[in-house]
């Protein structure tokens, strides 16, 4: 079988590049150059079907947003892993709704504040607690505001989410206080009084968990409705970036790409020594490798037919016995 690993590569990009001395350049610059190609060129030019695969993540309870500082959920760095999200999405085996605009899901799911107060200053007392009856209520969504004697904003907010079911409250001047998000207990300590006779507001997003049925993806972050009860399997397809090259017996993920990557490194090579015609003399191989490359995806997808509203519908119909469809 052809070599296809990263010594083929460095080879035939030495070649291409009329470099063959490592004076001119090095194995690790090389090295660089194609995993530059691999890792952030190669999934923009291309998405190809080897690429697409099942992302997944589980829900925590009484958590609607999942990002790469999700630990527990295992969505570390996701977003430099993956390249982009698309459907069908499944929770628990059930296919949901994705949406990538947030005035379509928040137009179904309403982001409606709850405000209550709380207490009423004195004009001495800047310690308060006590307990919500509307819970539970959002993470990352939760204010406690008034005003001092001088009409000055009092204010606590939670801005991390804090872990588990309680949240740390921060505010001006080093005011702090918590509060647990599932039965609504807080502590208060602002650092001046509200005023006499001034309330003090909670500005909370109540919410009723479930059975998550939709989920949004935005700013990096995927958000599911309504707030789940407990742990979900979350499926998404997605594609993946390529895999780096690390050592010279390595290959990528399908082989038949390495000719590919050596022409699109070389590319590059000749673009930081701004050597325009050596650009221009490999190009049209280098489109003609992209084409290869993207053959394959091609004809995968070209067995399936064009999705319709009666798609469903016929699927179902030619299921069963052969004689059934005569």
């Amino acid at each position: 079988m052809a070599d296809s690993t990263l010594t083929a590569i460095r080879t035939k990009v030495r070649r291409l590049t009329r470099s063959p001395s490592a004076a001119q350049i090095t194995d690790a610059e090389i090295d660089e150059y194609v995993n530059t190609f691999i890792q952030y060129d190669f999934p923009e030019h291309l998405r190809l079907f080897s690429l697409r695969e099942t992302f997944t993540f589980f829900t925590e309870p009484y958590v609607d947003e999942y990002d790469s500082t999700n630990p527990a959920v295992e969505l570390d760095n996701f977003e430099n892993r993956y390249t982009t999200f698309h459907e069908p999405v499944y929770i628990d085996g059930k296919r949901v709704p994705f949406y990538q605009d947030r005035s379509q899901f928040y137009g179904i799911y309403p982001r409606t504040n709850s405000v209550v107060t709380v207490a009423t200053g004195d004009g001495v007392t800047v310690n308060f607690a006590g307990t919500l009856t509307n819970v539970p209520i959002l993470k990352k969504n939760v204010l406690f505001s008034s005003v001092d004697a001088n009409n000055n904003s009092l204010e606590l907010h939670d801005t991390t989410g804090g872990t588990g079911t309680t949240g740390i409250l921060t505010g001006a001047g080093g005011a702090l206080g918590t509060i647990n998000y599932v039965t609504g207990a807080y502590i208060l300590a602002f650092v001046t009084p509200p005023a006499a006779g001034v309330s003090i507001d909670a500005h909370t997003r109540p919410h009723v968990v479930s059975v998550p049925q939709a989920v949004l993806y935005f700013d990096n972050k995927f958000y599911v409705r309504p707030v789940p009860d407990q742990a979900y399997r979350v499926d998404i397809e997605a594609y993946i970036r390529p895999t780096e090259l690390l050592s010279a017996g390595e290959s990528p993920e399908l082989e038949q790409w390495w000719q590919y990557i050596a022409y699109g490194a070389s590319i590059k090579i000749f673009q930081d020594r701004t050597d325009e015609e050596g650009v221009q003399m490999i190009m049209p191989e280098f489109k003609n490798q992209q084409r290869l490359v993207l053959r394959r995806t091609i004809v995968q997808q070209s067995n399936e037919r064009v999705a319709t509203i009666y798609t469903e519908n016929l699927n179902t119909q030619n299921t069963g016995n052969w004689w059934n469809n005569t």
